[in-house]
C-alpha cells in the first residue's frame, strides 16, 4: 500500500467532494429533502469551502493563509474543554494558543473521560450549528451574537496570553463588520465558513497528528493512555461523530430555512438592523 502524504489527502479530498455533491442533491430530492436554487448555491460554497480548506491546510508555505482561522477554531477546541471541565466540577485556570498552532487548557478537576474528547467534539458540534446557521441570515445574526459570548469568555480565560486575545478581538472585528455588508449576507457566508473549517477541524488534525506526523501528545494519545484502546482508534470515532455533526448540520438547514436570497435580506433588515438598513428607512 502506498504512503499517505497530504498531496494525496488532498486530491481525494477534491474528487469526493465533485463526485459527492450532485450525488447528494439527488438522493435529498429523492427522500422529499426539497433543495431550492437558494439552498443549492449553499451546497456548492460548501463544497467550496471544503475543497479551498483541504488544499489551503495541506500546501506548503500557502498554508499561512488559514493561519488566523486556524486559531480561530482552535479557540473553540479549548472552549470545549474549558465548558465541560466547568460543567462536571471542574475549574479552568487559562486558555492559551500559540503560533504553531496549538492551544492548552490548564484546568483543575472535572471529568478527564469527557473533557478529553470535548476539545474535539465541541468544536465538531460548534461547526455544525455554525454550518447550520449558514444557511440563513438572521440565523447567522443570532450565531454571530452567541459567538460574541463565546468569544469574551475565553477572552476572560486568556487574560495573559496576548496571541489569543489578539485573534479573539480579530475575530470579534470581523464579525462586526460583516453585519454592514449586503444586510448580512457576507456574514452567512463568513459564518458558514468557520462552521466547516470547525467541523473538519477534528479530521484534518486528527489525521495531521495521529497517522501523517504521529505525534504522541494528542488528546486522544492521553484518553488511550488512561482509559484503553489506542490514540489512533479514538481518534478515528471522534472523526467519524465529527463528520456526522456536520451532515446532521447540512440536513437540518435544508430543512429549517426554505427563503431565497431576497426573502433572506427582507427577514434580516427586521431583525437589529444595521445603520445603513435605519438610513434607507
Amino acid at each position: 500500500m502506498p504512503p499517505v502524504t497530504h498531496t494525496t489527502l488532498a486530491k481525494l479530498a477534491r474528487r469526493s467532494l465533485l463526485t459527492s455533491t450532485p450525488i447528494l442533491a439527488h438522493h435529498f430530492e429523492r427522500r422529499g429533502l426539497s433543495v431550492n436554487h437558494t439552498q443549492a448555491v449553499t451546497l456548492g460554497i460548501i463544497g467550496a469551502y471544503v475543497v479551498i480548506i483541504a488544499l489551503l491546510w495541506n500546501l506548503p508555505y500557502v498554508r499561512w493563509v488559514l493561519w488566523p482561522f486556524k486559531m480561530l477554531v482552535i479557540a473553540f477546541h479549548e472552549f470545549g474543554h474549558a465548558i465541560t471541565a466547568c460543567c462536571t466540577g471542574g475549574r479552568v485556570e487559562s486558555i492559551s494558543l500559540d503560533p504553531h498552532e496549538g492551544g492548552v487548557t490548564h484546568m483543575r478537576g472535572g471529568k478527564q473521560f469527557l473533557t478529553l474528547p470535548a476539545g474535539y467534539l465541541g468544536s465538531s458540534i460548534f461547526g455544525a450549528l455554525l454550518t447550520f446557521c449558514g444557511f440563513n441570515i438572521v440565523a447567522s445574526k443570532v450565531a454571530s451574537i452567541v459567538l460574541g459570548v463565546c468569544f469574551l469568555l475565553t477572552l476572560w480565560w486568556a487574560r495573559k496570553d496576548w496571541l489569543t486575545i489578539v485573534t479573539i478581538l480579530l475575530s470579534v472585528g470581523m464579525l462586526v463588520a460583516f453585519w454592514f455588508i449586503e444586510h448580512g449576507e457576507a456574514l452567512r457566508f463568513y459564518v458558514l465558513f468557520i462552521g466547516v473549517m470547525s467541523s473538519l477541524y477534528s479530521v484534518w488534525d486528527i489525521c495531521d497528528d495521529l497517522i501523517l506526523r504521529k505525534v504522541n501528545s494528542s488528546d486522544a494519545s492521553v484518553f488511550a493512555k488512561r482509559y484503553g484502546g489506542s490514540s489512533q482508534c479514538w481518534g478515528l470515532i471522534w472523526s467519524l461523530i465529527s463528520l456526522a455533526f456536520m451532515v446532521c448540520g447540512i440536513l437540518a438547514g435544508l430543512a429549517a430555512f426554505k427563503q431565497d436570497f431576497d426573502q433572506q435580506e427582507k427577514d434580516s433588515e427586521g431583525f437589529i438592523p444595521t445603520v445603513r438598513m435605519l438610513l434607507k428607512v
